[in-house]
């Protein structure tokens, strides 16, 4: 069972705008990815938090990972700079902190992390 608490405005708004109509996990997974990519404003700074990396990485997220990367998980392609590095990875939405962004963006995002903070699947 989850520890975070149920939001039901959070609830409403994924059920009708984000798996709306979706009968399968390839379906929810192509809604979760439509309404992120609709309402994330790239690019934007962050903090990538891994498992790896619990002090985190400052990174800019540039774009959704491309659909086929996304069926089991949500991706966005961050680009992260240290010293003569400058590349470009796949990083799970899950571990990505945004760093002032605007409204829509930070509630897409929030409402993706709440979906797997609550255990949800495709």
């Amino acid at each position: 069972m989850s520890q975070v608490e149920r939001d039901e405005e959070r609830e409403e708004r994924i059920d009708m705008e984000a798996v709306v109509d979706a009968y399968d996990e390839e379906e929810r997974a192509m809604g979760w990815y439509y309404y992120l990519e609709d309402r994330i404003s790239f690019p934007f700074a962050a903090k990538w938090i891994s498992r790896k990396r619990p002090q985190g990485r400052d990174v800019e997220a540039i774009e959704m990972s491309p659909e086929d990367e996304c069926l089991h998980d949500m991706f966005v392609e961050v680009r992260y700079h240290e010293g003569d590095i400058d590349d470009i990875f796949s990083a799970r939405l899950s571990e990505i902190n945004p760093i002032e962004v605007d409204e829509e963006t930070t509630q897409a995002i929030a409402d993706w992390h709440y979906w797997i903070a609550r255990g949800y699947e495709f």
